[in-house]
């Protein structure tokens, strides 16, 4: 029975143990929840004034640029895939992994070859662990992500972008997939197509008391559009990066809260059989002392 109580006592401190150390994470990713979407806010207006340009470029030039035209024949795709350095956080990695195969599964069934850019250790971890070859892979830079990244990325499908799927290493089409935050409860996973660039401002029709402005471009419209488009291709992979980290907080909150709440349950649960086992060891020691008293005072 002692040996009992000091299991039971061994269970609680290891829950208690585990209590501080998921508490303390949840603490810590709820501080970097409210950075990584002032992040968010503040990257926004820039993303918005970048599509502004490029949907007024688009709209009103006749210009066919290799990023805005659809190709006739596609014959391969790149999935580019955000996931996190570090786990801990629930199924936010292995839902993203999910959607990012589930669009290749898609793709494949259209006849198009499908190619992987990997952000993150978990994605590198998986497509190493399974064998799944990629072209290009980015780590260390999940959490807080940084512009140099996004230029990092940008710089590479764009390159393979140019180069045509006729090409060795190069695509016809460029897909993100990546967790959109969407409350601290709901990180929603999302697949947006990124090249060539579907401008969808371009096809929303002006109010009635509204007029489009003339637009002049120097040099020319096809300058222009070389000089816009790497930047908006930027600021959408940037804006996939920060969207990321700011999910991926929140799911390591919640899934470090759900941690918490079972360490609770697992101190009360151990507390009650230890106590159940200390009143059984106790009405034991009574029994036997009662049992020796009447077999003294029946030997008299």
């Amino acid at each position: 029975m002692g040996a009992q109580l000091r299991v039971y006592k061994q269970k609680i401190s290891s829950a208690q143990t585990t209590k501080k150390i998921t508490k303390a994470m949840e603490l810590i990713a709820a501080s970097r929840i409210q950075k990584a979407m002032a992040r968010v806010r503040a990257a926004s207006p820039f993303a918005r004034a970048v599509t502004s340009a490029v949907s007024a470029v688009a709209t009103h030039s006749s210009v066919d640029h290799p990023l805005t035209t659809e190709r006739e024949n596609i014959r391969r795709s790149a999935v580019v895939i955000f996931t996190s350095d570090r786990g801990l956080a629930g199924a936010f990695n292995s839902q993203i992994l999910r959607e990012g195969l589930e669009l290749a599964e898609l793709l494949r069934s259209q006849g198009k070859e499908v190619v992987y850019y990997l952000v993150g250790r978990k994605a590198v971890g998986y497509f190493q662990f399974r064998r799944m070859p990629s072209v290009a892979q980015w780590v260390g830079d999940t959490d807080t992500p940084q512009f140099s990244t996004a230029e990092e990325i940008s710089d590479a499908v764009i390159e393979a972008y140019r180069a045509g799927g006729e090409n060795e290493g190069g695509v016809d089409e460029i897909h993100l997939v990546y967790n959109r935050f969407v409350s601290m409860m709901t990180q929603s996973p999302e697949s947006v197509r990124l090249l060539p660039l579907e401008v969808l401002e371009a096809d929303e029709a002006p109010a009635q008391s509204e007029v489009y402005p003339l637009y002049e471009f120097e040099p020319d419209a096809e300058t222009v559009l070389d000089a816009l488009l790497p930047t908006y291709v930027q600021s959408r992979i940037f804006n996939a990066l920060l969207q990321s980290s700011a999910a991926k907080h929140a799911a390591t909150q919640k899934a470090m809260k759900s941690a918490s709440d079972n360490a609770d349950k697992l101190i009360t649960d151990y507390t009650r059989l230890r106590n159940n086992a200390r009143q059984a060891e106790i009405t034991q020691q009574i029994a036997e002392i009662v049992g020796g008293a009447d077999a003294l005072a029946s030997g008299k």
